[in-house]
């Protein structure tokens, strides 16, 4: 996999586009240059999230036992899951109440940046060759200073795009999402059988 290639799943199943209106409702209440400071805190919250997943990964791994091809068929599934829930649903659904007040941490930094399946994401593609550990680490970077000018730029400019436009994108990037995920079991299936042999 490329840094490109890692780069752009890792987008994905950060989902930005499909975080916006959430990030919008829940900082709607606050000034827009303290919206802002917020959505920077928690976009560096979620990305120390996933740096310690990145770098801690292997360790959980080994500790575990989990080999490779599990870890790949399982990161599939997942996934797959939320692919077909980005196409026919929408994830802002598990949050339906707004908290009140300021939001910390949570939702807005875990899990809707770093949520169970960027972890996984990251944890992934540093078991599968943890010698390219500095691409990895540009592939976070990229994908999430892509996402955090996605998510300031809709906080900053206090609206959200039409419902049509959001969840048309939203199912667009599932199905990206759903091929990716497809191709990571089919890949953990074939590294099973070669060891198997």
């Amino acid at each position: 996999m490329t840094v490109l290639s890692a780069a752009i799943l890792l987008f994905l199943v950060m989902d930005p586009v499909g975080n916006i209106a959430l990030f919008v409702t829940l900082l709607g209440g606050l000034e827009p240059r303290r919206a802002r400071r917020v959505v920077v805190r928690e976009m560096l919250i979620a990305l120390a999230v996933l740096v310690v997943f990145l770098f801690g990964g292997q360790v959980v791994l080994d500790v575990l036992q989990i080999s490779e091809p599990a870890l790949s068929i399982a990161g599939g599934i997942i996934l797959f899951l939320i692919a077909l829930k980005m196409i026919f649903g929408s994830a802002r659904e598990i949050f339906r109440e707004d908290p009140e007040g300021e939001p910390f941490i949570v939702p807005l930094a875990v899990p809707m940046i770093a949520g169970p399946s960027a972890a996984a994401t990251v944890l992934l593609l540093m078991a599968r060759d943890p010698a390219r550990w500095p691409h990895w680490l540009a592939a976070l970077a990229a994908a999430w200073l892509a996402g955090g000018v996605i998510l300031l730029a809709a906080v900053s400019a206090a609206r959200i795009p039409g419902r049509r436009t959001l969840s048309a994108a939203e199912r667009l990037m599932g199905m990206l999402l759903t091929t990716v995920a497809v191709q990571m079991f089919l890949s953990g299936v074939r590294e099973f059988l070669s060891l198997a042999e």
